[in-house]
């Protein structure tokens, strides 16, 4: 989940000057609106200790107008909330009506910091962010906009924050650094299960990269700015959207303002996309590899055990041949391909979940997605098939039926194969030539081209959602097709191994 937020993206001094003014002026506005409304807004603060999150505080309440901002800090427990039950804590902080309300720490921190020294087991800690899910929506409901950000630092930047004698006007150092930074590995197993179990379509988690502070600030900024429009705009008569069509424009600017300059590094950009594999290397690897994966879903049917694998990536990855490795390995008798296209009416009057429970292999089988569930996500965001709410809150919906999977002892494997632009373009020319192929490239192929920074920012987004440490991600590089089937087949039988070492539940 964290991997998304470890990339390396920066903000110059130059465009941080000229974009934070913009961004003073827009929460000034917004929050004036705010004032006329019936809504809350709560910003709530958390992540790795050393990310800064003082500084964002600051930052916050130096953007907006603090007459109307109050800021709570929950670090440690009064006698007097102690003798109350949890919540009443919280209760009694939250924000008047056309107010915000900026939580530094949270219902979060406890959970998350007694589950890492062991007061809580698992069930504990889901107990608890179950009843903080069914509090946020309550709140929710009752008109409050949530933004709620969580600041990541690897666990390489937070060790070296920790050894530097930073000044304080850079950063402030938190006492608690030194103590969490030694349960860093268990902090961040922790709190990926506390986002992934709390991140909703209300009440969505923000995972912002914090080793710039420029950039942090600014992404702070544009996530503020854009929770309050949506969340105001939903509640405004016709005629007020009409009156408010230059504090909009002003919006929109700022937000686009921000995603050509802060956003343009995602998680796929940090793949090596030059690996190569020379034809000999590839076809005794391939061998080996297929040899063992042959054994392997043997050795699966024999102990009833099944596995999932899907494949996304873009047009022209090299998904069907990569697919075609692993079946031509396989007993044609132990799995099945299932091709995702556009939903059929049958699936259309269904939950959109409902095509893929249809397919889950039984004890012993394997079942391969061509396309997947990961279209909520990505075609259906970008196409804008699903709203924003829609495909928001899915990110959870799958994470919780991907769950389901791997708690039955099933295999997951979840495979986006990443080429380059120049890759994808000699592709397509290449099958436009070619007479057996000329039928894989399309209008739409074409036509997706154009989105490709949009799609990437929504890999980018589904990555930092729903690749968690019991339902990974792996992204392949792709530009060479050899090395991508390597890549692929080692990943497979490394997961069947340890899941044939893992006793079933």
């Amino acid at each position: 989940m964290f991997e998304a937020a470890e990339v390396g993206r920066t903000l110059s001094k130059k465009d941080f000057k000229q974009l934070e003014p913009e961004v003073h002026n827009l929460f000034l506005q917004l929050q004036r609106r705010l004032r006329e409304s019936d809504k809350t807004l709560v910003v709530i603060i958390a992540g790795v200790e050393g990310a800064g999150k003082g500084e964002v505080v600051d930052k916050i309440n130096r953007w907006f107008d603090t007459r109307d901002v109050q800021t709570h800090a929950y670090w440690d427990e009064t006698d007097e909330e102690s003798q109350r039950p949890r919540y009443w804590r919280f209760w009694r902080n939250l924000p008047m009506r056309g107010t915000i309300s900026v939580m530094f720490g949270s219902w979060y921190t406890r959970p998350i910091v007694d589950r890492a020294f062991g007061k809580l087991d698992e069930a504990e800690l889901d107990q608890q962010l179950k009843k903080i899910s069914e509090l946020e929506r309550t709140l929710s409901d009752g008109g409050t906009i949530f933004v709620k950000l969580w600041f990541h630092l690897s666990k390489a930047v937070q060790q070296q924050r920790l050894e530097e004698d930073v000044k304080i006007s850079k950063f402030k150092k938190s006492p608690l650094l030194e103590k969490f930074s030694k349960s860093y590995d268990k902090f961040a197993k922790i709190s990926e299960r506390a986002l992934r179990l709390t991140d909703s379509g209300c009440a969505p988690w923000n995972i912002i990269e914090a080793s710039d502070a420029r950039y942090r600030d600014i992404s702070v900024g544009n996530i503020v700015i854009s929770a309050l429009q949506e969340g105001l705009l939903s509640n405004e008569p016709e005629n007020t959207k009409i009156s408010e069509t230059n504090t909009v424009e002003a919006s929109s600017a700022i937000k686009n303002a921000l995603a050509s300059k802060s956003s343009t590094i995602t998680v796929l950009d940090t793949i090596d996309l030059s690996q190569i594999l020379t034809e000999s290397d590839y076809n005794k690897q391939l061998d080996q590899l297929q040899l063992r994966l042959h054994k392997l879903a043997w050795q699966m049917y024999a102990e009833k055990r099944n596995a999932l694998m899907l494949f996304e990536g873009w047009d022209a990855g090299g998904k069907g041949s990569a697919i075609r490795r692993v079946t031509s390995a396989i007993d044609a008798r132990l799995y099945r391909v299932i091709p995702i296209a556009a939903p059929t009416d049958e699936e259309k009057g269904h939950h959109y979940l409902w095509r893929f429970w249809r397919h889950i292999p039984r004890a012993g089988y394997m079942t391969i997605y061509d396309r997947s569930w990961y279209g909520r996500v990505l075609v259906e965001r970008v196409e804008k098939f699903a709203k924003p709410h829609e495909w928001l809150r899915s990110y959870q919906e799958i994470n919780d039926f991907e769950e389901h999977l791997v708690d039955h002892g099933m295999a997951l494997f979840k495979f986006w194969i990443h080429i380059s632009p120049e890759e994808q373009l000699r592709r397509f020319k290449e099958r436009e030539k070619d007479p057996r192929k000329q039928h894989k490239i399309t209008d739409e192929d074409w036509r997706n081209r154009e989105m490709w920074e949009d799609y990437k920012q929504a890999v980018n987004d589904m990555v930092a959602h729903t690749s968690t440490d019991r339902t990974p991600w792996t992204i392949v590089a792709g530009n060479s097709k050899l090395f991508a089937r390597i890549q692929i087949l080692e990943t497979i039988c490394e997961g069947l191994e340890k899941t044939l070492s893992t006793e079933k539940k």
